[in-house]
């Protein structure tokens, strides 16, 4: 092994760092530079990242003790790090040795991902706590950002006002969530889905109307929201039924589309075989052509959980009653509450994303024979 390589690899690369950010400042306070040894308690937390560094790196160590030491080491440096902005306040870009030992601090959390990445066949566990960690990560660098560079929250809040925000108004977030998840985009979504998904049948069973209903469908959905949304509003209402409409509108075509695609991926051997059994049409849908289609219908449902919500949320920019997402949103920003308004964008989030996981969930348990979840032999 050369000289090169080891100096190249990801822990290297903090150690060199961290020792170089030792002669640098790291905060400046009334006009004096100040190093890391001026803050004792983050000192301290740098040697113990050190210390579990090059224990980690070393052959000597086994592999779980070591993923625990760079885990471990990561999580010290970080600290030294939020310990140093909140003892020394915001220094900008003056703070060179603190951003330099932040640059490799990213290299020790890519090394740790990376090792924990490795042992994930092992658990379960360790197989969610990476993703789950990579989010800690983008969240850690967002606040230190934001407040090592004395950023206006009205440009850009940190994680940690935004999680204010969240607790200091959580009445008002849970009545807009209410409004726009249980009541326009669970209502909208399962009416397109299911609507897209019963037509598909209809088209693949009457051929003529996949002439006539496609090219009609990606008309429909070609449409803007912002030119749906207002047409909507003056059909159903203000009240969450014109969400669901636009909602029903942008998840129609997806549904209808991947059901017909999964449907045509039935070979013809599985179609004759059904035939010599002398299976009816309905016979081979239910045993043979739906299973086969489950990827592509699960495909479709993710996609349109995502589209769903920012359907509801656009949709109430043109009229809604005094709650929701989308009225938070655009009646907060002309106050100058962007925290609120992160706030409510971080809920939202929230809510797509684990709809999206629930769903996935669902698609293994449903669809684990095919041949993307199966695992090779280690």
């Amino acid at each position: 092994m050369t000289v090169l390589s080891i100096v190249t690899r990801p822990i290297s690369i903090f150690c060199l760092l961290s020792v170089f950010s030792l002669l640098l400042p790291v905060a400046v306070q009334d006009g004096q530079a100040l190093n890391w040894f001026e803050h004792s308690f983050a000192f301290i937390c740098l040697l113990l990242s050190l210390l579990l560094a090059i224990i980690g790196q070393s052959k000597r160590t086994g592999e779980v003790i070591s993923t625990l030491c760079i885990v471990c080491a990561a999580l010290f440096a970080g600290y030294s790090v939020l310990d140093v902005i909140a003892s020394a306040g915001n220094n900008g870009v003056n703070a060179y040795g603190l951003w330099l030992f932040v640059i490799g601090l990213g290299f020790l959390a890519w090394s740790a991902m990376s090792m924990l990445s490795d042992l994930s066949h092992k658990s379960k566990s360790i197989k969610l706590l990476v993703p789950a960690l990579f989010g800690v990560w983008v969240l850690y660098l967002w606040q230190v950002i934001t407040t090592g560079f004395d950023i206006p929250s009205v440009l850009l809040p940190s994680p940690e006002l935004i999680g204010l925000a969240i607790i200091g108004n959580t009445d008002i977030l849970a009545a807009d969530f209410y409004q726009t998840f249980v009541k326009s985009v669970l209502s909208g979504y399962i009416l397109g889905c299911g609507s897209g998904f019963i037509v598909a049948i209809l088209v693949d069973r009457i051929p003529f109307l996949q002439r006539g209903l496609l090219p009609l469908g990606s008309l429909v959905s070609a449409i803007p929201i912002v030119g749906i949304a207002p047409i909507m509003v003056m059909w159903f209402g203000f009240d969450w039924q014109s969400k669901a409409a636009v909602i029903v509108i942008m998840t129609f075509f997806p549904m209808l589309v991947n059901t017909l695609a999964g449907l045509e991926a039935t070979s013809h051997l599985e179609k004759d075989l059904m035939r010599s059994y002398a299976a009816s049409y309905f016979q081979t849908l239910l045993f043979v052509r739906l299973p086969n289609a489950m990827p592509f219908l699960f495909n479709a449902l993710k996609i349109n959980s995502t589209l769903a919500l920012i359907g509801a949320i656009v949709a109430e920019f043109f009229g809604t009653p005094i709650v929701g997402m989308g009225f938070r949103i655009s009646t907060e920003v002309g106050r100058m509450n962007v925290d609120i308004v992160w706030a409510t964008i971080a809920v939202a989030a929230l809510a797509g994303s684990l709809s999206y996981g629930i769903l996935a969930v669902l698609e293994r348990s449903v669809t684990f024979w095919h041949p993307s979840y199966r695992r090779s032999d280690r």
